[in-house]
């Protein structure tokens, strides 16, 4: 089972997951993109039940400060997964979000406060197993340093492309070598 992992404001139904989903459908892999809470500690626990409910062969793909998420998940579970343009420091990039972010499925806005950033704090975890991701990015992303990742994650398996954007342009372009790396 792959489980897509959206990132900040995001949703099961944004382009990424929808274009991940389309290409699974066409393969018949078994692919799922919830939609998350944007409370930080009712993420983590949602995803830890869809990781234990499929008890094996699960792989990750998160964006954003879903790979942020993913990082977490994929060393508690010893999980392969692939980062997009990910979240390093979330607690540090969201204060900008305090008092209210926007949900960019219907474009309403929520309450993002300090309890949030301190729950993010909790998921901070050093990775041992760094060829266990594989990690996309673009140096254009106009909202996180690429370089933060490349740094906190030097033995992933790196693509780091010259421009595109946060949202990682193109990405359907890699999806047979993230269905490699997923077999590997």
């Amino acid at each position: 089972m792959t489980i897509y992992i959206h990132g900040f404001g995001g949703n099961g139904n944004g382009s990424k997951a929808k274009a991940f989903r389309e290409y699974f459908n066409s393969i018949k892999e078994p692919f799922i993109a919830p939609s998350l809470s944007y409370i930080p500690d009712l993420a983590i626990a949602t995803l830890e039940e869809l990781i234990e409910s499929y008890h094996k062969d699960v792989f990750l793909i998160g964006s954003s400060l879903g790979g942020y998420y993913t990082i977490y998940l994929a060393q508690k579970y010893n999980l392969k997964a692939v980062l997009i343009n990910p979240s390093i420091n979330p607690h540090i990039t969201l204060q900008k979000a305090i008092p209210q972010a926007p949900s960019f499925y219907d474009n309403s806005l929520y309450e993002w406060n300090q309890s949030h950033i301190e729950m993010l704090k909790k998921y901070r975890t050093q990775v041992a197993y760094q060829r266990n991701f594989k990690l996309f990015l673009q140096k254009g992303d106009e909202l996180l340093d690429y370089k933060e990742a490349l740094k906190y994650l030097p033995n992933a398996n790196v693509v780091t492309e010259e421009g595109g954007t946060h949202s990682f342009d193109g990405i359907e372009r890699y999806f047979e070598a993230i269905m490699e790396f997923k077999k590997q």
